[in-house]
């Protein structure tokens, strides 16, 4: 096949594209908050929530965030966002469950950390706001899926709410608009190599 068939082809291929897209796109005419989950035994799930609040911040928006589980060991995110006034940022987990050990003391700290996202969850001056590990609290039972998703419903209808962690609650998965999950394909640590700062931490 010559090169002008092949332009042809693909030039044809592509209108047909974009009749399909244009249509999609002049079928969505809602407006609202949405909830978004990142899941999955696959790395990027909170850098995707992260990328979500720098793309609030290049619309002038203001974005709260909450890390559950993550203790106050500094990372490249915590020391990046917090530069900016318009994000409200707190690290209100004690470390990650293997290494606290302490069933009672983490969910001490979750209900803390819960305490400060509905702050924000009530509140309509945040745009956005990240509910970092939320899922991981879920899955252990530190707080319970009904009164996550109480308040979640409860918030400003234009508030969207990005949350992360692996093994979503499939009640939350129910009520959410956009849901990804995150496929372990490799991972340089199971191949004895260390966390390395500005893509781990």
């Amino acid at each position: 096949m010559c090169d002008n068939d092949k332009n042809q082809r693909h030039n044809s291929r592509m209108a047909r594209k974009k009749a399909v897209v244009d249509q999609m796109i002049a079928q969505a005419d809602q407006d609202k908050g949405l909830l978004v989950i990142n899941t999955g035994n696959g790395k990027g799930k909170s850098s995707a929530g992260f990328g979500v609040v720098a793309r609030a911040l290049g619309h002038g928006m203001r974005v709260g965030v909450v890390q559950f589980i993550k203790d106050a060991t500094s990372t490249g995110e915590e020391q990046f966002f917090r530069r900016f006034p318009e994000v409200d940022y707190h690290v209100m987990g004690e470390g990650f469950t293997w290494e606290t050990q302490n069933r009672e003391r983490d969910i001490k700290a979750a209900k803390k950390g819960w305490q400060k996202a509905c702050e924000m969850l009530r509140s309509d001056e945040y745009d956005v706001v990240l509910l970092d590990e939320l899922n991981i609290v879920l899955k252990y039972g530190y707080l319970t899926t009904e009164e996550v998703i109480e308040v979640l419903q409860k918030r400003p209808p234009m508030q969207h709410v990005v949350i992360t962690g692996r093994a979503a609650k499939q009640a939350l998965i129910e009520i959410a608009d956009t849901v990804t999950e995150m496929t372990l394909v490799k991972h340089a640590f199971k191949a004895g190599i260390r966390a390395q700062k500005g893509i781990e931490f």
